[in-house]
């Protein structure tokens, strides 16, 4: 006769519909057994006595007008018998049972986190015999064994016969019938049975089981009651629960490997980990001293690791429970257990001790309400659905299940491992205690699994060793706030801190940008400084424009420090005005002819220039008339061709430390800041080691000066003896580009990330004939470095990062193959002197993958921003 199936139940069967026939959900017993005299016939009858007494085992579970329902199979219509198979001795020798199985015990849980032995499964079942060095994928194979469970029932078994004193025995239930606890009653059960059949005898019961697990299923649903009834248990706790997980995050973000995929795989990747015995002590003495258990105290860790990886302050976690909750079900194998999310709340940085008293209470206040089964929860709170994410949450912690310890007369029994890790969350950590033979504390051990749909091994072996590290931590000092346990190693700090965000240490001249240019003016005077067309000007000739410029706005009012505002259109002489204003000892400040007049005066304004220098094509805007009438004094850029202008004017000596432009922002957030960077910043920029800077490079000048690319196509070049090609004032297109590359002869070109997308889309092979494209100040395509890599041969592509604070860039990431291109361009490594560090909301170091926010520390980092006016 048909029944109706448990909530938990109805769950796996038509996810197993959805989703195919799978072993994802098997629970496998895997044990060798040693000892003389095994009676396989004896052990045969005793697991179908086992499977006769506990009706779930012999259950069917066919659909009927659309819904699934469970069909109890008499014992003598049931054709079931344990598969015994024969193990082929190897040559030389007989065969020995788990030669690649290790036990459970044997594992080196000395350290702390140890790789699981993985055993590849065979492709068939095993047979009447299998050779000795196919065994452990035998093993695996009958592990995964996939039930078809409308027609069969959910129990297989195989007992191998590698040597006559040595047995591998494999009882794979499908959990639609049994959990975790399960295994106990189950255990039992078949070493009574076997002791009796082995003595010719029938297992004697010490008494009847009180319920069958469909009578559990019919009560569940008595004791629940309807949802729409608001006094029945069911409608009271989904009352509870709707207001415990009210504006709970959906997902966790942790650094996952690769984005989730459209459906899950379940495959994963599992390391072992182990905490010596003083922590458990430290642990369990812990628990204690706060009335929680062990169990919240490791909650309330695994929150902590989750939390410095990234899943932020509020944290569900799955925590199962046994869900027997009457008496009558202790001795029942079937599926009874029940998932409770536990809401972990670590907002105001509490101490560990204070975060496990907030643990204790979320806990009573779950067990309280732990009747809803889980599917029904998801039912009712309906969370928004993705097919690869489980629902409420993603992170599991349960209690270590390693088989139960099956002990058959005259047998020794040891749990296998055949590391077959499936994956029903994004990470799951499983736990349990071990005792010495007083019954002390002597460790805690576990297994640590992650979706390979997310993450690569090398995630579980990290998450495992910040566990171990966080509870290694709290059990040191219960009252360290959250923010201030550390989960990284030297090592990884070490890379953090260094090998991945620090730039080269490298000595840089402490000086001032007039000085290092004036270097080249002695060293090079007739090399080419800049070229704009048909005009260039030799290193010589520019110092002499600059020296007598400079002198000129000495003249007009310029000192230490003075602002002078710049408001030019692209040409030679741009550069011969920067120059100058830094010789006089004054500080540039550059307009965008582009911008209205208005951000114009803003600027001016803020900045409190002086003096603006305007060419000979702006003397009428709009913001020349605004400022004379400010008393902001006006100086023509063609001011140096006033002889009189140079007369009996000395020059100051201009230091590292002082100011060279004041750079402002777009106003993006709000309104704009000027960015004061000082010579220093610009000389450690210029000399930094990774442009391998030269007297041959000839960089396109064709960035506005009031944007940052700017100090690169500018200073780079005039201070490395090589030479500014200014571009003429024409919209680039790949057409242009390409013609400048080979009149100019260029070798270096700097182009906006989104210019290099449009490039690379239209005409990739536009930088043929330049060493070097450089490109940043927004994400940058991936695709469009491959292609222009791919169709530019000898070219290699720069990514550089950093904001106007930071003097142009804080990183940089060079790239000559295409096929070392991912889906997305690396930031790179910091500058000469610069380190970039990831830090959280407290200032400490995130671990790799984690999002944070980016501090820049060293040399180039602007002197700070201009102070506003109000």
């Amino acid at each position: 006769m048909a029944s109706p199936m448990s909530f938990a139940q109805r769950r796996l069967w038509f996810q197993g519909r959805i989703e195919g026939p799978s072993a994802t959900y098997n629970i496998p017993m895997i044990v060798r057994l040693t000892g003389e005299g095994l009676d396989s016939a004896a052990l045969g009858a005793a697991l179908r006595d086992v499977i006769g007494r506990h009706e779930v085992l012999r259950t069917v579970f066919p659909e009927a007008d659309g819904e699934p329902q469970q069909r109890v199979v008499e014992l003598d219509d049931l054709p079931w018998e344990l598969a015994v198979v024969r193990v082929a001795a190897e040559e030389g020798g007989p065969a020995r049972a788990g030669q690649r199985l290790a036990a459970w015990d044997d594992l080196p849980w000395h350290q702390q986190v140890l790789d699981l032995p993985m055993v590849e499964p065979a492709d068939e079942l095993p047979g009447a015999e299998v050779p000795a060095e196919d065994l452990a994928g035998a093993v695996a194979r009958a592990a995964s064994y996939v039930f078809d469970l409308t027609t069969e029932i959910p129990i297989r078994a195989w007992l191998f016969e590698a040597a006559p004193k040595e047995h591998v025995l494999v009882v794979v239930m499908h959990h639609i019938a049994g959990d975790g606890w399960s295994s106990g009653p189950f255990a039992r059960d078949l070493a009574r049975a076997y002791a009796a059949r082995c003595a010719g005898d029938e297992p004697r019961w010490p008494s009847p089981l009180p319920v069958q697990y469909a009578d559990y299923a019919l009560w569940q649903r008595e004791l629940l009651g309807d949802e729409t009834d608001p006094t029945s248990v069911l409608a009271r706790q989904i009352a509870h629960w709707r207001e415990e997980l009210a504006g709970a995050p959906e997902g966790l973000e942790l650094p996952v490997d690769r984005p989730r995929p459209v459906q899950a795989s379940y495959r994963g990747h599992m390391v072992g980990f182990s905490v010596p015995a003083d922590v458990h002590r430290a642990l369990s003495s812990l628990a204690r001293e706060r009335r929680a258990t062990l169990f919240m105290v490791l909650q309330a860790g695994l929150t902590v690791m989750l939390s410095k990886a990234g899943a932020g302050d509020d944290i569900p976690i799955g925590a199962a429970v046994a869900g027997r909750t009457d008496e009558a079900l202790g001795d029942l194998v079937g599926c009874f257990v029940n998932t409770l999310v536990m809401r972990n709340d670590l907002t105001g940085d509490p101490t560990f001790t204070e975060l496990l008293d907030r643990v204790r209470g979320t806990t009573v206040r779950a067990l309280a309400h732990q009747d809803v089964p889980f599917e029904k929860l998801v039912e009712a709170l309906a969370p928004s659905r993705l097919p690869a994410r489980h629902p409420l949450f993603q992170v599991a912690l349960s209690l270590l299940d390693v088989g139960p310890a099956v002990e058959l007369p005259g047998l020794r029994s040891d749990a296998l491992s055949i590391g077959r890790p499936g994956a029903k969350f994004d990470l799951e950590v499983m736990i349990g205690e071990v005792f010495d033979a007083e019954g002390a504390p002597a460790g805690l051990r576990g297994g640590l699994t992650v979706s390979a749909d997310l993450f690569d091994m090398g995630a579980a072996e990290r998450f495992a060793s910040w566990f171990v590290r966080v509870l290694t931590a709290v059990s040191a000092d219960p009252g360290v706030r959250v923010s201030e346990v550390e989960v990284l190693s030297s090592a990884e700090r070490g890379v953090l801190l260094g090998g991945w965000g620090g730039g080269g240490v490298v000595s840089v001249p402490d000086v001032s940008v007039p000085e290092l240019f004036g270097v080249w003016v002695g060293r090079a005077p007739g090399a080419v400084a800049v070229v704009c067309g048909d005009v260039s000007l030799m290193y010589g000739e520019l110092g002499d424009r600059v020296s007598r410029l400079a002198r000129c706005l000495v003249a007009a009012g310029v000192g230490s420090e003075s602002r002078v505002a710049v408001l030019m259109e692209r040409s030679v002489d741009v550069v011969v005005v920067l120059l100058a204003v830094l010789r006089a000892g004054g500080v540039y400040v550059p307009l965008d002819v582009a911008w209205p007049v208005g951000r114009m005066e803003e600027v001016v304004g803020d900045a409190g220039a002086c003096v603006l220098v305007v060419d000979a094509g702006l003397v009428g805007h709009g913001l020349v008339g605004w400022a004379r009438a400010g008393g902001v004094g006006v100086v023509s850029a063609d001011a140096e061709m006033d002889v009189e202008c140079d007369a009996g004017v000395l020059l100051p000596v201009v230091r590292a430390g002082q100011a060279a432009y004041v750079m402002y922002t777009s106003g993006s957030t709000g309104r704009p800041k000027g960015v004061v960077a000082t010579h220093g910043d610009v000389v450690r920029l210029a000399l930094d080691r990774c442009w391998g800077a030269s007297g041959s490079m000839r960089v396109l000048f064709h960035a506005p000066h009031a944007f940052d690319a700017s100090s690169y196509e500018l200073w780079v070049p005039l201070l490395s003896g090589g030479t500014v090609v200014v571009a003429p004032p024409v919209a680039v297109d790949a057409g242009v580009l390409r013609r400048w590359v080979a009149d100019f002869a260029l070798t270096h070109v700097h182009v906006t990330a989104g210019l290099l997308r449009v490039l690379a889309e239209r005409d990739p092979g536009c930088f043929v004939g330049v060493r070097e494209v450089l490109t940043g100040g927004d994400v940058v395509p991936a695709g469009a470095v491959r292609r222009v890599l791919e169709c530019c041969a000898g070219v290699v592509v720069r990514h550089l990062y950093g904001p106007t604070e930071v003097t142009l860039c804080a990183t940089q990431w060079v790239v000559s193959d295409a096929a070392v291109v991912g889906d997305v361009v690396p930031m790179g490594r910091g500058l000469d002197n610069t380190r970039v560090l990831v830090l959280d909301g407290s200032l400490c170091l995130v671990p790799p993958g984690v999002v944070g926010e980016l501090y820049v520390v060293g040399a180039g980092v602007a002197r700070g921003m201009w102070v506003v006016r109000v």
